[in-house]
């Protein structure tokens, strides 16, 4: 795992600070060289000015050999004492000096470092936002596209609307054969798809052949007797439970109204199409079930 950016900034400066305290050290350590060096040089000065006037003392007396053997002995030492503490410091400078090299080149290789992970971290920031506009612009167009299909889904609804309200201002209402006034009556398939859109009984279509046999249309049977194409009626018989009714030379489009045992409201049989062998049109029957009361 990779130091954060704030790590390394606190150590390259603590590197930079520890470079200029060892050049502060060490021209500290020069500067005391310096003045010891010039001091050293004084005094030698003044070792020499004794040493030459003890000579001078010593010549008048004795001969020179006995006398400036001993002075070369003692300047001989000092300068071997001086060389060796300049040697030891110039090595102490080339030490501070290599120190010094090596703290500013793993400072460069830091900051280089630094400078590629934020490079790195800023092309990855760049790319999630990249990523991030795309997102927005895909979910844009989702809400765009979904807007227009609910603009479409209401001028569709408020067509249909239209298209009904146009449809059931055309349909009549009857009265029945029992008498009964009826519903809306429908002629075709499609006002029958406009009274079920009314909602306000429950419609069953069929195509009902002339076999003798009952066929199940909602909750009742029905057996097609006979056909008359040419004056478009039609018999048959509605069985509902144990109950049988007749219903004789009935005509196209006239409600065929009966009930069921204790319903109140009536059931009814609209046939749209009369042929040879087979009737096609529909039942309606009451939304609720409301019964008699005892």
């Amino acid at each position: 795992m990779s130091e954060k950016p704030e790590i390394k900034i606190a150590v390259l400066v603590g590197i930079t600070l520890a470079f200029v305290i060892a050049i502060g050290n060490l021209y500290w350590h020069m500067e005391h060289l310096r003045t010891e060096m010039t001091s050293l040089r004084h005094t030698l000065v003044d070792d020499i000015a004794k040493l030459t006037e003890a000579t001078n003392n010593v010549n008048r007396r004795s001969p020179a050999a006995a006398v400036a053997q001993p002075n070369r002995k003692g300047l001989d030492s000092l300068k071997q004492e001086l060389a060796e503490e300049l040697s030891t410091t110039k090595k102490q400078a080339a030490a501070a000096a290599q120190h010094a090299k090596d703290a500013l080149s793993h400072a460069d290789k830091l900051a280089e470092q630094i400078g590629e992970e934020r490079q790195s971290q800023h092309k990855q920031v760049v790319g999630e936002l990249g990523e991030i506009k795309q997102a927005e612009a895909n979910a844009s167009a989702k809400i765009e596209g979904v807007t227009a299909d609910i603009a479409n889904i209401k001028s569709d609804v408020a067509s249909t609307r239209y298209e009904l309200q146009q449809t059931v201002s055309e349909l009549k209402r009857v009265t029945g054969d029992l008498g009964v006034q009826s519903g809306y009556i429908a002629t075709n398939g499609k006002e029958l798809q406009a009274l079920r859109l009314l909602g306000e009984r429950n419609y069953f279509d069929f195509k009902i052949a002339r076999t003798g046999k009952a066929e199940r249309v909602g909750e009742i049977s029905i057996i097609l007797r006979k056909t008359d194409t040419k004056h478009s009626k039609y018999s048959l018989e509605v069985l509902a439970g144990d109950k049988k009714t007749e219903k004789k030379e009935k005509t196209i489009n006239e409600p065929v109204q009966f009930y069921l045992s204790r319903v109140r409201l009536p059931f009814e049989i609209v046939v749209n199409e009369v042929q040879k062998d087979y009737i096609v049109g529909y039942l309606s029957a009451p939304k609720q079930l409301v019964t008699h009361t005892d």
